[in-house]
């Protein structure tokens, strides 16, 4: 029984320094995960907001900017466009007048 000792105590001491090595790697791959996870979420939040910026520059100059520019020089002494105005102003006091303000 004394022969079989140090070989058990030596399988043990094995079989606990294996189970010391893939609980520190699953640590390790645990840490390295949440690293990873950082790292793209930063990077997809810098993609979205970059496009995000992309995308209302693109359609501040490029659609609204020509609009005004045209706008601008349609004459404002005329029956449409005080129209437009006087319409513009009704829904104003309307759409005031339904959130009960008082302008």
């Amino acid at each position: 029984m004394s022969d079989l000792s140090p070989a058990i105590n030596s399988r043990l001491d094995s079989v606990s320094s294996a189970m010391d090595v893939m609980t520190q790697a699953a640590h390790d791959g645990a840490a390295d995960a949440r690293e990873a996870a950082a790292k793209a979420l930063s990077s997809t939040s810098l993609f979205l907001s970059r496009m995000l910026y992309t995308s209302t520059y693109t359609i501040t100059y490029g659609v609204i900017f020509p609009v005004a520019l045209v706008a601008r020089g349609i004459p404002r002494d005329n029956a449409a466009v005080r129209g437009l105005i006087e319409g513009a102003q009704a829904a104003s006091r309307k759409a005031n007048g339904m959130l009960h303000r008082d302008v």
